[in-house]
C-alpha cells in the first residue's frame, strides 16, 4: 500500500515547499525538541510542545478541508 493513498498523508505531502507556515513548523520542531532536552519537562516546555502539535494538526486539517472543498 502506498502511504500517499491515505487522504491526510497525501495532504501533508502536497503541502510541500509552497507553504511557509508548514516550513516554519518543520524548522521549529527540532529547536523545540532541543529546548525540552536541555531544560527538561517543565510546564512551559510542555505548553510549547502542546501548542506546536496543535498548530501542526490545525494547519494540516485546514489544508485538508480547503483542498477537499476545492475539488467539489
Amino acid at each position: 500500500m502506498n502511504p500517499t493513498a491515505i487522504p491526510i498523508v497525501e495532504t501533508v505531502f502536497e503541502v510541500g515547499a509552497q507553504d511557509r507556515l508548514f516550513d516554519g513548523l518543520l524548522l521549529i520542531g527540532p529547536v523545540l525538541l532541543a529546548l525540552i532536552a536541555v531544560v527538561g519537562r517543565t510546564p512551559l516546555t510542555m505548553a510549547l510542545a502542546g501548542g506546536y502539535i496543535a498548530a501542526f494538526l490545525l494547519h494540516i486539517g485546514h489544508r485538508y478541508v480547503r483542498s477537499d472543498s476545492s475539488t467539489e
